[in-house]
């Protein structure tokens, strides 16, 4: 009952709201302000203003005591000052609440001066400026910026929620101007009805255009992957009924204005009375469908974003990617094909409706060649799925789980698919089916984690891959899940070198938690935003000239915001890590150093020295530089790239170039995808 009633309220304020934001920005367009005498209909309009003005704060007080029922869990907390004002003083939420209610009561003073003076058009351009204020505030607590609190984040909603008042709003007076005009049958109101709603639509249609483009910006930020979170979740659920209405709301505004509008201006009586009762019937219709839209807006802001939604089971035995199926024979022709027939489909509806077809051929020879361009288009981008191919990995892509993964893999796997993954183990001649590449070729991002969990569970039908289901834990599947996806991405870090490239974040390392010699503590994320990390994977004693090196000029590099974190390759004796410890002033990773290495070593990989033979080998000393953002950047190999930063200048200009950057960039997932 209390979601209901929150619900009803956010819908509330949220249609007062927008119904005073776009009818103060229509009255402005239309002249209002211009004329000696306000027309029947501004006056009715306007007669609205105070009671949509009050349900705005009425509405945030609402929300407010049903916020405190929610936390607290008890009604009668309600009574108490203590709830409200906990709520209020230490929470986020409470602070843009108190920014929320103090733009509506700022609103609502206005909306109460201008209702006891003659209205100006700055008036009404005031009045839309503030109305706008609680729209800014609210998109403060939105799912964007819930993910990011930034200007860049919160702009493109702030903007989206104002053109949809733009459009919304507008919608009341143009039902009360068709009212007023219904009953006339004088050519001068049905010419006049035209000029209003003829300046109106000039801006309705660009204002629809960015409404669109907006979503589409905000859905880009709060969705990983559209397609299944749009199939297969809640949030999806609505936002794909949203989208259905918009749809319906853009086709009937299209009608409005390519057919009943231009019927007002006319010079017959009855021409002037069907175009109005046909705009005052499908105004009417489009504000229903719209009033519909903002409720399932207002559901969608407090459901669960989809980042955070899990994908248990997909419900389809197929899914459409063009990563996997593009580069098969004769599928870009097929879907160009497919594109080419949805293009007719659009060329030959607008030449029938230039030539007068009738309805039944209007409608029905477009919509066989939609049809048909949409089977051609899709049926080439299908490929077999299955419940768990959107499923989020239990296992984080951790240095721990893929260094169990290397040993699952090592134990169940080499024999036919090579120590590398490549698919060359002594077994693979045998099998009946060619084993693909897990190394070289793109076929991790070509599949989910989720697809890589089912094989690894049910084996894969018609071939020689059995399930493990019986043999290894749910976990153990998801550390080879992970294991395969860090021998893709180890793969992939060939392009890095120790000169890093400016602006362009290509590799998602494997996280790590560590246990210093020094007594410190912490993960690899603990210095995203903060600090560039130089991982140093050392050998004892060979690497003993590099290790003094970097004591020396340790102080320099801490100058840079530089985090130095040593890790041996081998196991140190004791006398070996009590001189480190008492001699370094960076800490030398004590517990997990042998899990760190064996993840890390997967991206030894150079342009140059491919290491694709055998089981490949694993240099003594190697150093990776990770950026803020937690990507690796760049990587130096002694044995391989030779001088490299052994030329601390050369190391420090790498490491100013990192942070001088100032790229937006999601961070990395602490999960494969």
């Amino acid at each position: 009952m209390i979601e209901v009633i929150a619900t009803s309220a956010r819908w509330i304020q949220l249609v007062a709201n927008l119904t005073l934001l776009g009818s103060c920005v229509f009255l402005t367009i239309t002249g209002a302000a211009n004329r000696a005498y306000p027309a029947i209909w501004i006056e009715r309009l306007e007669r609205l203003f105070p009671w949509l003005a009050v349900s705005i704060p009425l509405g945030l007080l609402i929300i407010l005591a049903t916020t405190i029922v929610q936390v607290t869990g008890n009604a009668s907390s309600l009574w108490g000052g203590e709830a409200w004002l906990g709520l209020l003083k230490d929470t986020q939420v409470g602070q843009i609440w108190i920014l929320r209610f103090t733009a509506a009561i700022l609103l609502l003073f206005l909306v109460l001066y201008l209702c006891r003076t003659t209205r100006t058009k700055w008036q009404y351009i005031s009045c839309a400026v503030i109305a706008t204020l609680p729209l800014v505030a609210s998109s403060l607590a939105s799912h964007t910026a819930a993910e990011e609190l930034s200007v860049s984040s919160v702009i493109p909603y702030v903007l989206h929620l104002i053109l949809a008042g733009v459009w919304f709003g507008a919608l009341p007076a143009i039902i009360f101007l068709a009212l007023d005009q219904r009953t006339e049958t004088n050519l001068k109101f049905g010419n006049l009805e035209f000029k209003i709603l003829k300046r109106f639509s000039s801006i309705a249609l660009p204002t629809m255009l960015l409404i669109v483009l907006t979503g589409l910006v905000v859905a880009d930020r709060i969705f990983d992957d559209f397609y299944a979170a749009l199939v297969a979740t809640t949030y999806g659920w609505l936002l794909s009924a949203k989208i259905f209405l918009l749809v319906i709301i853009l086709l009937i505004a299209a009608r409005i204005r390519s057919y009943w509008l231009p019927l007002l201006n006319c010079k017959d009586n009855s021409e002037v009375c069907s175009g109005n009762s046909g705009i005052m019937k499908w105004v009417r219709i489009e504000f229903v469908l719209a009033l519909l839209l903002l409720l399932l807006a207002t559901i969608i802001t407090n459901t669960t974003p989809v980042k955070h939604s899990l994908i248990e089971n997909w419900p389809f035995p197929f899914r459409f990617s063009i990563i996997a199926t593009w580069n098969q024979p004769n599928v870009a022709i097929q879907v160009w094909t497919g594109l080419a027939v949805l293009v007719l489909a659009a060329v030959v509806l607008q030449l029938g409706r230039l030539r007068d077809w009738g309805t039944n051929r209007l409608i029905c020879i477009p919509s066989l060649l939609f049809i048909a361009g949409c089977v051609v288009t899709l049926q080439p981008l299908a490929i077999q799925s299955y419940p768990e191919t959107y499923r989020r990995p239990s296992v984080p892509f951790d240095a721990t789980s893929v260094a169990h993964g290397a040993t699952l893999f090592a134990e169940h796997c080499v024999e036919c698919h090579g120590p590398q993954g490549m698919g060359n183990g002594i077994k693979s001649r045998t099998l009946s089916t060619k084993l693909p590449d897990l190394l070289i070729e793109p076929h991790t991002t070509e599949h989910t984690p989720g697809d890589f969990y089912n094989w690894l569970t049910n084996g894969i039908e018609n071939t020689d891959m059995p399930g493990y289901a019986e043999k290894l834990s749910e976990e153990d599947r998801w550390d080879l899940v992970n294991y395969i996806h860090a021998l893709s991405r180890g793969y992939q870090a060939r392009i890095l070198t120790p000169e890093i490239v400016p602006n362009k974040a290509h590799v998602k390392p494997p996280v790590f938690s560590y246990e210093g010699n020094d007594g410190s503590i912490g993960t690899l994320q603990d210095f995203r935003g903060k600090k560039t990390v130089l991982l140093v994977m050392f050998s004892w004693p060979q690497s003993i000239d590099r290790i003094e090196q970097l004591k020396q000029f340790y102080k320099q590099l801490v100058e840079q915001n530089i985090a130095v974190l040593a890790v041996p390759t081998k196991d140190l004796a004791a006398k070996d890590m009590t001189q480190l410890a008492a001699e370094l002033p960076f800490p030398v990773v004590a517990q997990s150093a042998a899990e760190i290495v064996s993840s890390y070593a997967l991206s030894r990989r150079t342009l140059s020295h491919p290491d694709i033979i055998g089981r490949g080998s694993t240099p003594d000393h190697m150093e990776f530089l990770i950026d803020k953002n937690g990507y690796l950047r760049a990587r130096w190999i002694p044995s391989l790239d030779h001088s490299g930063w052994s030329d601390i200048a050369q190391m420090k200009l790498q490491i100013s170039l990192l942070n001088r950057e100032n790229m937006k960039v999601p961070l990395p997932e602490d999960f494969v995808r």
